[in-house]
């Protein structure tokens, strides 16, 4: 072989090499722009919540007002029967020949008469006598006034509720004798600024199905105190369903399952409602939660004050991720209520409750995580 020929047969296999070089950057070029225009395309998903890990400098604590005490109303008074009317014959002139009346037969015609009126109307015969007849109808009942203490400790808070949004949480239950238990929840807020819908349905794991064993649900407007409910309903399972019945009206909660009733406070809440007014007054000025947050809660057949005080911060790890969260806590109140309920919002992420703890005076936990949000309208 010669040079010649040798340099030749270098000289292809080079070409041979830069052309299948380039051959394969061609390709892998070509396979980056399928894969960047695919990935660009709009999910028919719904969005999912971006998380955000938002960090605020703790507010400084303040010693709040002793907590109010929020006593039944009285009782109504069983309406008085009315007293029956004795209805007397009237008078028959006699027969015989006609007798100019005299002052004391006409005293008697008038006095009949008058009995004949009132017996019509439903009056008492001896009122109409003694010139102090009694009333026809009972008077209009008036609103509710609030006792001073009441309404002197009142706090009013800045609000800024969170746009709707739908969860699903992951239930895990520990009894007090160590049986565990798991499930799912679901819990939805939707507000349009005017009005509200908030529902939440928890249920546990059982072989091939699940059974609810909660279900609440509230709807209601906005003020200017934040959410407002009208009406909450709860329903437990082997149970009836009860009701709870805000009467802004009239100034008073009451409900299904009792013939009680408590006077009705500015901002008061529901259980289903109770962790979203707490995210909006976290919206509205987190400096707030430097004091107690007191709030009334209307629940199956009373409504008592619920005290939240701040923890602190805390990372929660779920199955969106780790999340910094700010803790509250209502502690247990001899008297009132024996449980302890933990609530954790999440600054990043509007506020939003993402984990809910109810531990019972036996011991007996309920936590409910978030495992994904989907809000189903724009906002922060």
């Amino acid at each position: 072989m010669t040079i010649v020929s040798f340099l030749l047969q270098r000289r292809r296999l080079l070409v041979l090499g830069a052309a299948t070089l380039a051959l394969h950057y061609a390709t892998i070029d070509w396979i980056g722009g399928r894969l960047s225009s695919e990935s660009s395309r709009p999910s028919p998903q719904p969005p999912s919540l971006m998380s955000a890990q938002l960090r605020l400098t703790l507010p400084k604590r303040v010693e709040s007002a002793p907590e109010p005490e929020v006593a039944p109303l009285p009782k109504k008074p069983a309406p008085a029967r009315p007293r029956p009317v004795r209805r007397e014959a009237p008078a028959t002139a006699p027969v015989t020949t006609p007798v100019s009346p005299g002052p004391e037969t006409a005293a008697s015609d008038a006095s009949t008469a008058m009995a004949a009126v009132v017996a019509l109307a439903g009056e008492d015969i001896n009122a109409g006598q003694t010139g102090t007849p009694a009333p026809a109808v009972a008077k209009a009942e008036g609103v509710v006034q609030l006792p001073a203490e009441l309404t002197q400790n009142l706090r009013r808070y800045k609000v800024n509720l969170p746009p709707s949004a739908s969860f699903e949480m992951t239930v895990a239950r520990v009894d007090a004798d160590g049986a565990k238990w798991s499930g799912a929840a679901t819990m939805a807020w939707h507000t349009d600024g005017g009005s509200y819908r908030a529902s939440v349905e928890a249920g546990v794991s059982l072989l091939v199905t699940r059974l609810n064993l909660l279900v609440l649900r509230s709807e209601g407007v906005i003020d200017d105190y934040g959410i407002a409910p009208v009406t909450a309903t709860e329903k437990r399972a082997r149970r009836a369903e009860t009701a709870t019945h805000f009467n802004r009206d009239a100034g008073t909660i009451s409900f299904s399952a009792s013939e009680r009733s408590y006077p009705l406070l500015v901002g008061a809440q529901d259980k289903t409602t109770v962790p979203f007014q707490l995210a909006g007054i976290g919206r509205g000025d987190v400096n707030q939660f430097g004091g107690d947050i007191d709030i009334q809660v209307g629940e199956e057949k009373e409504a008592t004050i619920f005290r939240f005080q701040l923890v602190g911060e805390e990372e929660l790890e779920t199955k969106m991720g780790k999340l910094t969260t700010w803790h509250l806590t209502r502690p247990p109140k001899p008297g009132s209520y024996s449980s302890q309920l933990d609530i954790w919002l999440a600054p990043g992420m509007n506020w939003y409750p993402v984990q809910i703890r109810n531990t019972e005076k036996s011991g007996a936990l309920t936590t409910q995580t978030v495992s994904n949000i989907t809000m189903s309208q724009p906002g922060k």
